[in-house]
């Protein structure tokens, strides 16, 4: 469903933000960073909570994730602390991850929160299954709009092989990509959308292709990923060596008939 994609990609980007919070939009499977804007220090002392349970905190140099007990049946290693920011990531995000998070800082007057709504993700939507012939042209589509505040980045079979993002697009960046694989020279090409195009296919080509996009804003920012599985089957002879095939058959039988015919009239006589 790339509407689903489109939607999510414009309204995150565009803020929302209401009087008393930022107001996030994700989908199931994202990771989210949550921004403090902030540089700890030594004297600093922060705390984030989750519908006004806390659930990570930092204390001088000391930081803990699920300090209290009702955090770790909840978030079980899907929470990360950035210890120079106190940044808070959720990975692998559930529809029950849903709701208030809050930061308090001991140093600041005003905390902050953030109001994360998760959205369900089809299937469809994480993963598609493509097939194409030999020589024909496929288009990866991330089914978002592609936007300066937006990174994509294709990855074939780990390999980096295509990235779009405020800079000049660019692919086949990867010293891999340069140096030992040729596969792709000269058949790679983006557009504004942010798809990923792949013309005179090879069946080489077949594989698996991973799409990461990072949604990027100045409170939060959002990874989401999707694949895509490529089947290239082959073309076949071409019509000339058909054509071909063709004509020596007829030539064969007319041969042969011509044989039996002979045959026939030998005994004839």
């Amino acid at each position: 469903m790339p509407g689903v994609f489109l939607t999510l990609c414009v309204l995150v980007l565009h803020g929302l933000s209401g009087v008393d919070s930022e107001k996030v939009s994700v989908m199931e499977g994202d990771s989210v960073t949550l921004h403090t804007g902030i540089k700890t220090n030594q004297t600093d002392r922060m705390n984030w909570f989750f519908n006004d349970n806390r659930i990570a905190q930092i204390s001088g140099d000391q930081s803990k994730i699920c300090a209290d007990a009702v955090c770790p049946e909840r978030f079980r290693d899907r929470l990360k602390l950035d210890h120079v920011t106190g940044s808070l990531t959720i990975t692998n995000i559930t529809n029950t991850d849903s709701g208030l998070y809050r930061l308090d800082i001991n140093s600041h007057n005003n905390g902050k929160t953030f109001s994360v709504s998760v959205h369900d993700a089809p299937a469809a939507d994480r993963e598609e299954i493509k097939t194409v012939k030999e020589g024909e042209s496929v288009t990866l589509d991330p089914g978002v709009m592609n936007n300066t505040n937006c990174l994509y980045t294709f990855l074939f079979n780990d390999v980096l092989i295509a990235e779009i993002s405020e800079e000049p697009n660019k692919t086949c960046t990867d010293v891999q990509c340069d140096k030992g694989n040729e596969r792709f020279r000269d058949r790679l090409k983006v557009n504004q959308t942010g798809s990923l195009i792949i013309t005179n296919t090879r069946t080489t080509d077949s594989g698996e292709y991973k799409l990461q996009i990072i949604i990027i804003s100045s409170s939060f920012s959002i990874r989401r990923s999707r694949s895509f599985s490529l089947t290239v089957t082959g073309s076949g002879p071409s019509l000339a060596v058909v054509a071909g095939i063709c004509a020596a058959v007829v030539i064969l039988l007319v041969a042969a008939a011509a044989g039996v015919m002979y045959l026939e009239q030998k005994k004839g006589e």
